[in-house]
């Protein structure tokens, strides 16, 4: 059995960020970016008016309320640039400025002199207009030539938000690494539908593990389960082989049990098995290989919060080092009381990270830890590691607090009123 920092060792050396992709924009969005995108054009690409109201020149001085000006025009979003002149132009939200007027007036503090079927023709200012008001400069929120977003960002919908306005048609993306999920166990149900019979349970952690993995970057290109059968399990794992899967996750058959054959299964198609069993809590007897055609194996126990916390401790820190991102930073926060853990373990508690009245965050290790247990995951935002030889850690200790997923920011939740 080796330490969890040995096995995170083994695992990063394992592992080689991917190659870059061109793509569509279109297909972009969750993709981590291999390369930085400067923008070829301005936004606003034209000074155009903020308000509904009439464009004037004010050169730099202030106009005062009371002051007439003749209305020369009309400028509606979408209409091409004109040129000012010397009055004073009706102008919609979103249109292009006339060339030479700087300034806009809300129709709200305009009082309409005189109209002609309906336009008006001569206008007086009901407030001072301060130079330059109610404009949107060219390039007043990007420039052209700015670079916009770094190498290492992940494309959220604010990201494609801002590549979509500024005109960018593709871009360089890291390669998604595929993986397939492999669920162990003749006891297993996938059918929701159909009525569990004695000895049966469902198939959860199979789903629970794909959208982990979808969520952390990967490209899951097969799933599916096998019962406790050496030649079936073979036949499952050449077909996520022939899928494309460099990232395979089995749940089961990993521990010392009659039916825990993985083990022996792979060493007997020539897989080198880097390491078995780790000093954690939960989840200890996890299985990390590599096969012979250089995929990566992850033998995940079976119970639900140890398929959990291999996915999230020993899955993830890979798929970030081939997606080509750094280290993953984390937060360290104060125990709300005294939490027991087992002595010489790392141990992995599902917790909540809350805020006080007072504006403080502390962290809460809930109650319900034992690795069946998977209602406690819908109270946890967040999770507490406990690392360290002794068995106890201390209320106001500060811990570390990692995400529910590598790319999951810790959530904040309202502390309880006791």
């Amino acid at each position: 059995m080796i330490s969890y920092s040995e096995a995170l060792q083994q695992l990063l050396a394992a592992a080689e960020p991917l190659a870059a992709q061109d793509v569509p924009v279109e297909q972009a969005e969750g993709r981590v970016l291999a390369a930085a995108v400067t923008s070829t054009q301005s936004l606003p690409p034209f000074d155009n008016s903020a308000m509904d109201g009439f464009a004037l020149h004010a050169g730099g001085q202030v106009i005062a309320a009371g002051s007439t000006f003749d209305v020369q025009g009309w400028q509606a979003a979408g209409d091409v640039a004109v040129e000012g002149g010397q009055g004073a132009w009706e102008i919609m939200t979103g249109a292009s400025m006339p060339s030479g007027l700087d300034s806009v007036v809300p129709v709200e503090q305009v009082e309409v002199v005189e109209t002609q079927h309906g336009r008006p023709l001569r206008i007086r200012l009901r407030e001072d207009l301060k130079p330059g008001q109610h404009v949107r400069l060219r390039g007043q929120d990007v420039e052209a030539g700015e670079l916009v977003l770094a190498a290492g960002v992940t494309l959220d919908i604010n990201a494609m938000t801002l590549l979509h306005a500024i005109g960018t048609v593709r871009v360089q993306v890291q390669a998604q690494p595929k993986a397939a999920v492999i669920a162990t166990g003749k006891e297993l149900v996938s059918d929701v539908a159909q009525s569990l019979e004695s000895g049966q349970i469902r198939d959860s952690n199979r789903p629970y593990l794909v959208r982990r993995l979808q969520a952390a970057g990967a490209d899951v290109v097969w799933q599916g389960m096998v019962g406790d059968d050496v030649a079936a399990f073979d036949a499952v794992l050449d077909t996520a082989l022939a899928a494309g899967a460099k990232v395979l996750i089995s749940t089961g058959a990993v521990s010392q049990g009659r039916y825990d054959f993985i083990p022996d299964a792979l060493r007997a198609r020539g897989a080198q098995i880097i390491f078995h069993k780790v000093a954690i809590r939960p989840g200890k007897p996890l299985l990390f290989a590599r096969l012979p055609d250089g995929a990566l194996y992850f033998g995940l126990p079976g119970n639900p919060i140890s398929a959990a916390v291999g996915q999230r401790f020993f899955v993830e820190p890979v798929l970030r080092r081939m997606l080509g991102l750094p280290e993953e930073p984390v937060l360290q926060l104060p125990l709300q009381a005294d939490v027991r853990k087992p002595p010489g373990l790392r141990m992995h508690a599902r917790a909540r990270v809350e805020l006080d009245a007072h504006g403080q965050l502390s962290v809460r290790v809930l109650a319900g830890q034992e690795s069946f247990r998977l209602k406690t995951m819908l109270s946890a935002n967040a999770w507490v590691v406990l690392e360290g030889e002794g068995g106890f850690a201390a209320a106001g200790s500060r811990v570390r607090i990692q995400g529910w997923g590598h790319r999951d920011p810790v959530q904040l939740a309202l502390q309880e009123t006791p």
